[in-house]
């Protein structure tokens, strides 16, 4: 009996570890498409080689990371402060970071949804090749230890689109413009993604994968656009 009851116990441990793996980050504040910010002043240009996006997902069993690229973009600063600005992401340049080789090729195609019986289950970059961001609104943060501001903008996923915000990190240095974000998790069902979801699908047990797609976004834009 001892025995039985401190298998149990190790059995209710394991289940308690497994299930706890949750993307790193405050969730950020999500909503219905907000008004698009007009962009006045001058527009800096996203330098998209020194630009990225990093993302985390998991599931009860691993965390995954990966990367993500910018196709273009660019921020409008007036009298010192961010007016508005618009990006485009490339879907395509989705990676994985923690796997290698068939492992991290066969994560980053079913991302890709490369095969077409499963292009729907994650991202379809073949009908949806790029996501955009646009900014609706950009306001200051008092005596905040990790931002210096909050960044409002409408996120275009596939067919969806939502505002979404999050504490960033916004410094004028040498001519360029640098955007830094905590990490901050969105819930990917918001946008029709609900492949392995456990808020749409029973029974799932280790191959349930977590709603909350952790990112955060590190970029930097440079001399005027155009």
């Amino acid at each position: 009996m001892k025995f039985k009851f401190q298998l149990l116990m190790l059995s209710i441990a394991f289940v308690a570890l497994t299930s706890c793996k949750q993307a790193s980050g405050e969730k950020a504040d999500v909503s219905d498409a907000g008004e698009v910010a007009e962009q006045q002043g001058v527009d800096y240009a996203v330098d998209v080689t020194n630009s990225v996006i990093n993302w985390e997902g998991s599931k009860p069993t691993a965390t995954h990371t990966g990367t993500i690229n910018l196709n273009e973009g660019s921020i409008s600063v007036s009298d010192g402060k961010v007016t508005g600005g618009s990006f485009t992401i490339d879907m395509n340049s989705i990676v994985v970071t923690d796997l290698e080789g068939n492992q991290k090729a066969y994560l980053e195609s079913h991302l890709k949804g490369d095969n077409e019986d499963k292009a729907d289950d994650f991202f379809n970059v073949k009908k949806y090749p790029t996501a955009t961001f646009e900014i609706t609104k950009v306001t200051d943060l008092v005596s905040d230890p990790e931002a210096t501001h909050l960044v409002y903008g409408n996120l275009t996923l596939k067919e969806t689109v939502k505002e979404v915000g999050f504490k960033a990190n916004v410094q004028m240095q040498d001519g360029a413009i640098k955007v830094n974000s905590p990490a901050f998790t969105i819930d990917r069902t918001q946008w029709g993604i609900k492949y392995g979801s456990p808020s749409f699908f029973e029974n799932l047990k280790d191959k349930a994968i977590s709603n909350d797609i952790g990112l955060s976004i590190n970029l930097t834009a440079t001399a005027p656009a155009g």
